[in-house]
């Protein structure tokens, strides 16, 4: 039965916007893109360039949402932007491919856990599958009696992740021994228009590896002083994980020479074998595992407010707007990890949808960026406590950039760019089935 309450807490603070950003972002891509943007910039240089790059593009990015978010704090991410803004069937694209997505990659980050786990503390047969439900199930658990303890996991998960990291970088330069500039035949950089396409190619990697320095506009009335408390989250947040992210890759740097870092599929796991030896190996499982929980407890808070808030506007049943005592969308959160759990026990046959899905990170972000246009020049006089710095520069910078990469990723993958492109215009009529005759205007 849904509970008698039905709205949200206002309790939460900047220190848990900072957490579930970095708990969100901060994943697996971080050990595996540094290997695929050395083999594109096999130049220290222009290496850690990409990543700056990277992190500049989420920084700018950042500021637009800023204003979004405290101009409209209301919960459930840029869907709330993107329908205000382009109208119900926009905001229904945003909202279900984001929904969808975060709990894929709720039950993707889960099966990785269940993979650590079966590495760290081996038995006979396959347990996998297993332990991330279990782990899904945990999660989903520790958020159903409120947004407090919610938030006091992803503060304690979140914490426990970056000191982990920093551990990481101190280790490799206290006992790390410095790679020589290159071991064994030297790698030759691209130039010219070669050099161009190189650094694209490599940004997509570094930009998949950024995204989720939003998590915390999934919580816009959930926070106190929003508009003092979104920016502040947004940016220290996204300045957080570029610290962290050029920290590690430096450390990677001063272990490994640029030849072996180049193409390594696990680039984290060869640091740590190099600098801890037959250990690495181990001491790196707890690492990744440390950073998959927080990503897990972020990804069903943020998919249980998307579904919440679509709920309200009439885009979903009713029901799932059902909010409990302690500020938790129950429903929403019970449908959201029922999603997560059949995605895990479907195993790997969801991961093309993941793929898929993965088209629409950057859409979502144009589209927000898009709202941003519009809303200044149609709501003019609408209150607007955060401004974005360098508008419209900055914006149209960060909207030529979303642009560029959906081109590319269209150019570099095209069959699931097709498919993304069919899903959505197969979506219309799924549009009208679930929308509701009289939504709720914000």
């Amino acid at each position: 039965m849904p509970g008698r309450h039905s709205r949200l807490l206002q309790v939460l603070g900047v220190g848990f916007g900072l957490a579930v950003i970095v708990g969100n972002t901060i994943g697996a891509g971080i050990f595996r893109a540094p290997g695929q943007v050395a083999s594109h910039l096999p130049d220290p240089g222009l290496f850690l360039a990409a990543w700056a790059v990277g992190g500049l593009y989420a920084l700018l990015g950042a500021l637009q949402i800023a204003e979004l978010g405290t101009m409209m704090p209301r919960s459930g991410g840029q869907y709330v932007f993107s329908r205000h803004a382009l109208g119900e069937y926009a905001g229904f694209i945003v909202g279900w491919s984001d929904w969808i997505s975060t709990c894929g990659s709720a039950a993707a980050v889960s099966i990785v856990v269940g993979e650590l786990v079966g590495a760290l503390v081996p038995a006979p047969g396959d347990r996998t599958a297993l332990v991330a439900v279990a782990v899904a199930c945990l999660f989903a658990i520790l958020q159903w009696r409120g947004i407090r303890g919610g938030s006091l996991v992803q503060n304690v998960t979140s914490s426990l992740k970056a000191g982990a990291f920093v551990v990481l970088v101190v280790a490799a330069f206290a006992f790390g021994d410095q790679a020589p500039r290159q071991g064994g035949a030297a790698l030759q950089s691209p130039t010219g228009l070669a050099l161009a396409t190189a650094f694209v190619l490599a940004l997509q990697a570094v930009i998949y590896t950024y995204d989720g320095w939003t998590g915390v506009v999934y919580f816009s009335e959930e926070v106190r002083q929003p508009e003092k408390a979104i920016p502040r989250s947004l940016v220290s947040g996204v300045l957080a994980i570029i610290a962290i992210y050029l920290l590690v890759n430096l450390s990677l740097l001063h272990v490994l020479p640029m030849s072996r870092l180049a193409g390594e599929d696990f680039a984290a796991g060869a640091a740590a074998n190099a600098i801890f030896g037959a250990r690495g190996g181990w001491l790196l499982r707890i690492l990744m595992l440390v950073s998959m929980l927080s990503a897990i407890n972020a990804y069903h808070l943020m998919a249980s407010r998307v579904l919440f808030a679509m709920s309200r506007d009439g885009l979903f049943s009713h029901r799932a707007a059902a909010v409990n005592e302690g500020g938790t969308p129950t429903v929403a959160l019970l449908i959201s990890a029922a999603v997560a759990l059949l995605f895990i026990v479907f195993g790997r046959t969801f991961e093309q949808v993941i793929t898929v899905l993965a088209f629409f990170f950057i859409a979502n972000y144009t589209l927000s960026f898009v709202s941003l246009f519009l809303l200044r020049r149609r709501e003019p006089a609408r209150p607007r406590p955060y401004r974005a710095w360098g508008y419209p520069w900055t914006t149209a910078l960060v909207l030529f950039g979303s642009v560029a990469f959906l081109v590319a990723a269209i150019a570099g993958d095209t069959r699931n760019s097709v498919l993304a492109l069919l899903l959505l215009a197969a979506s219309y009529p799924v549009f009208r089935i679930v929308r509701s005759p009289k939504p709720r205007r914000t």
